[in-house]
């Protein structure tokens, strides 16, 4: 299949050509403000569906918002039907379609010229009017509130809102991506007129701007967001792909004594949190229990034994763990418990924990297994 995408190095366009690479369509025709347009020509006679995603949204003159998200428009279906071409028209319009307002009116004229043209030729028409679209690659401090934030925050900028009450309709690059692949398919989600992305958010700006923030914090605090929420999840994926690139590595605070090292990797608060433990060649550490508090321990260099006593038996239980062979042990709550290497090297272990340290409520008491 031979496939044309307009405004292919824009937000939209450099995300859906990106995935229809990794689903191996090869025949992608890429059109944007830098391509010959004696090329045009070429495309339309061969392609076999259309994604029209060359738009303007920040002209220095309000005339090129017709000349672009008319004119080009225009030009472009006139090539299709020059050739006789029927194939597919995906248009990317937006909600602002509704508004009497420069931009909305141009995006309008050029939904009513793709149904025109379905009507006179038989292609079919995709018209998608699109909320808010964020994600990676969007361009920050242009037409895009979340790219802005996302920029901002990341590189230690202010940001501005006037009403954090504003609740913004906001649809994910991904999930966009999918829907329009899914028009690809012939599987589209319409609905009369117009096709739509299924899964769209509503949120206010001042619960965005304070999500964002929390992201830049949990560096500083070890803990990843909550990503059981769809939104914050996406979000949160948003604003790393802002991160100042000299700035993706960030330090851990270790603690550090002759017997080796413990370090806090990452918090949550509903999923507890996991450390990374280093023992010097001989050394144990533990020799406590817990009430509620359990762990799992995951030796992933080195070798040791787990040793456990429940606190009112005599025996003692051992389980030899090994670097080369990983397995997860369960610390067990009522069970003092102690770890021990018995290699020549330091051993490294894994360490969850359900629940995160609170040095009011430790539930560690000590004994020694």
């Amino acid at each position: 299949m031979k496939i044309l995408v307009t405004g292919a190095k824009g937000f939209i366009g450099k995300n859906l050509v990106a995935e229809l690479r990794n689903q191996n369509y090869t025949d992608i025709y890429e059109y944007g403000k830098d391509t010959d347009p004696s090329l045009l020509d070429d495309y339309c006679k061969e392609v076999d569906f259309v994604f029209h995603l060359a738009g303007v949204n920040r002209p220095k003159d309000q005339s090129e918002f017709m000349d672009g998200n008319f004119g080009f428009t225009s030009t472009l279906l006139d090539t299709l039907k020059r050739h006789q071409n029927t194939s597919p028209v995906m248009i990317s319009s937006s909600i602002q379609a509704d508004f009497d307002n420069p931009y909305g009116i141009s995006k309008k004229a050029g939904e009513e010229l793709l149904f025109e043209h379905s009507k006179e030729t038989g292609a079919k028409a995709l018209v998608y009017r699109f909320p808010n679209v964020f994600g990676k690659w969007c361009k920050p401090n242009y037409n895009s509130a979340i790219a802005t934030f996302c920029h901002n925050v990341a590189h230690d900028l202010p940001i501005t809102i006037n009403d954090p009450s504003v609740e913004m309709n906001l649809v994910y690059i991904d999930d966009v991506i999918e829907e329009l692949i899914n028009a690809l398919n012939a599987n589209e989600n319409s609905s009369g007129d117009f096709c739509k992305v299924q899964v769209v958010h509503a949120v206010t700006l001042g619960k965005i701007v304070e999500l964002i923030s929390s992201f830049k914090q949990s560096r500083e605090e070890r803990s990843v967001p909550d990503m059981s929420n769809t939104f914050t999840k996406k979000l949160y994926s948003t604003y790393l792909s802002y991160l100042p690139e000299d700035e993706f590595s960030y330090d851990l605070k270790m603690n550090v004594d002759h017997r080796g090292s413990f370090t806090e990797f990452i918090k949550t608060p509903e999923r507890g949190q996991v450390s990374v433990n280093i023992s010097k060649p001989g050394i144990t550490k533990g020799n406590h229990w817990h009430h509620t508090k359990n762990e799992k321990f995951l030796v992933v260099s080195g070798n040791g034994v787990i040793r456990f006593r429940k606190i009112e038996s005599d025996e003692v239980i051992e389980y030899f763990v090994y670097g080369e062979k990983m397995a997860v042990v369960d610390i067990p709550t009522g069970y003092t418990h102690n770890i021990e290497n018995l290699g020549d090297t330091d051993m490294v272990t894994i360490m969850w924990a359900n629940e995160l340290f609170d040095p009011e409520k430790p539930d560690t008491y000590y004994s020694e297994v």
